[in-house]
């Protein structure tokens, strides 16, 4: 691209997006390490020190400037960390730049409304932050709450890939 991205503290009404820290380490432990979250994942099973590992790795992931570059905002409600929101930069080209959008929720934070708040603040920088043409969600087919929640947010099936579902909803929505 043609300037580089850094990662944004977005302030929604309940929730702040920002780069993860170290001393999320606990809740993210908690997070990646629910079955309900995992079993959505293709992540392994991670102990806590590897789960420490990959919280430190995704403290790095907070800036977007060439393909494959992937930005990772944790999703923090009260000081406490409650998810995870991310866009991985898939192309670069302004006429077709295209991310892929990811969300998951600590079980306690479910049912409400919390990712989709999270979701619709990624995609408004996304649109207008990085000029995103194109965000495309991969979505388990068993996983019907972010299924529902994509469609709520504007997004289309495109195709299936296995068990994955790809959506996809563009800057210029209806």
């Amino acid at each position: 691209m043609d300037r580089t991205i850094n990662a944004p503290t977005l302030v929604t009404d309940r929730l702040a997006l920002r780069p993860h820290r170290a001393d999320d380490s606990t809740r993210w432990y908690e997070i990646q390490s629910s079955p309900d979250v995992h079993k959505f994942t293709s992540w392994p099973q991670r102990d806590r020190a590897e789960s420490y590992a990959h919280l430190l790795h995704r403290t790095k992931h907070v800036t977007l400037r060439q393909a494959n570059d992937f930005l990772a905002l944790g999703i923090e409600r009260e000081g406490q960390l409650i998810g995870d929101v991310a866009l991985h930069l898939r192309s670069v080209s302004l006429s077709s730049r295209t991310a892929e959008i990811s969300w998951i929720l600590h079980p306690d934070a479910y049912g409400q409304g919390y990712a989709r708040e999270a979701a619709e603040a990624i995609m408004e920088f996304a649109f207008t932050g990085v000029n995103i043409q194109w965000l495309v969600a991969v979505i388990d087919e068993s996983n019907e709450a972010s299924i529902a929640l994509a469609k709520r947010l504007g997004f289309r099936a495109m195709s299936r890939d296995g068990n994955d579902l790809s959506f996809v909803a563009g800057s210029l929505r209806e």
